[in-house]
């Protein structure tokens, strides 16, 4: 056994140094990028001082909180469901000895009665994962890069060598935001001077290659991650992972790519926080905790309880089950 384990764990390990060479190679880009604007650029090209102090000023501030947010995407761990997702150990045994997928389903649909889950399969059936073993809380899926089940999972991103779901989605956001604030302004302030060594104007010097190099790259990163930063924004307007983009998300009435839509300016505080000063920063500051998401419903659930509210206590609206505690309460969208 241990000779069989020896192969497989060398792999594993293997394949997470590989799994950095995009981070590194991100790293390094950037690096990079900091000694040609900083040293090549204003220190040895720009002949005004005014100049040069306005550039670097705006420049260390978009590359200071680049490279936060970048930081805090990749080492921000994603959150797993937690214990009460978890089968009791007879159900689980019981589960495991069972062969026929039905009562399989019984014994996970007894185990989630008492869960807020609202979401089920293709088919109908409770969402479970047999590699973690865990009932699937909604919007949550398996990741088969990071090996494990993570809340309101996006996807899984190479460039930062982590999962970008509820933990991390907010900063994921930013970074994207700051990276291209960072190539736009390194485009703009690059532009005249790579004109001039372009057509001559300026003698050749070693900082020629540094400075048409540099708008190259930037100009290439602004085109690819606004492209990138523009659908993820839509999401964050839709309220919808790109999981969900791709796979409408099931519930019992059927799939509803708008099911957890609570309109545009909801939708953004549920990723960004009710605080605004907080959101151009990463820090964590997204509503919930990726367990329970208010959903909007077209139709009631008629397996879910309500609560009859009087005719003058709401106005008209989407209808919305909160989840909270495990307790369901009809309310308005306002």
């Amino acid at each position: 056994i241990n000779r069989k384990m020896a192969p497989s764990h060398v792999l594993r390990c293997c394949q997470r140094g590989l799994a950095w060479i995009p981070v590194i190679f991100i790293a390094l880009v950037v690096c990079w990028s900091y000694y040609a604007y900083v040293v090549e650029l204003c220190i040895f090209t720009i002949p005004s001082t005014g100049e040069k102090i306005i550039y670097l000023v705006v420049f260390h501030l978009s590359f200071v909180m680049f490279v936060w947010s970048y930081w805090k995407t990749i080492f921000t761990r994603p959150v797993n469901p937690s214990k009460e997702f978890c089968l009791p150990k007879a159900e689980k045994e019981q589960y495991e000895k069972e062969e026929r997928p039905e009562t399989q389903q019984e014994i996970l649909k007894r185990a989630a009665s008492s869960l807020p889950l609202y979401t089920r399969t293709g088919a109908g059936a409770i969402r479970y994962c047999d590699r973690c073993q865990v009932i699937k809380p909604d919007r949550c899926h398996h990741c088969s890069a990071c090996d494990m089940c993570v809340l309101k999972m996006d996807h899984h991103c190479p460039w930062v060598n982590n999962c970008v779901g509820f933990s991390n989605y907010k900063f994921f956001i930013l970074f994207l935001a700051y990276s291209l604030v960072y190539c736009l302004f390194i485009a703009a302030t690059v532009l005249q001077y790579f004109i001039k060594f372009w057509t001559s104007e300026l003698p050749d010097s070693h900082a020629k290659f540094h400075v048409l190099f540099l708008f190259f790259v930037a100009a290439m990163f602004c085109i690819s991650i606004l492209s990138l930063f523009t659908y993820h924004l839509w999401l964050v307007g839709k309220n919808r992972s790109t999981i969900e983009a791709f796979r409408a998300p099931v519930f019992r009435n059927g799939p509803d790519k708008n099911g957890f839509s609570l309109g545009f300016t909801k939708n953004i505080v549920q990723v960004f926080g009710d605080q605004k000063k907080y959101w151009p920063l990463p820090i964590f500051t997204s509503q919930g905790d990726g367990l329970i998401f208010p959903t909007r419903l077209v139709t009631t659930d008629p397996e879910q309880p309500t609560v009859v509210l009087p005719p003058n206590s709401f106005r008209c609206g989407a209808v919305l089950n909160c989840y909270h505690l495990g307790a369901v309460v009809d309310q308005q969208v306002f």
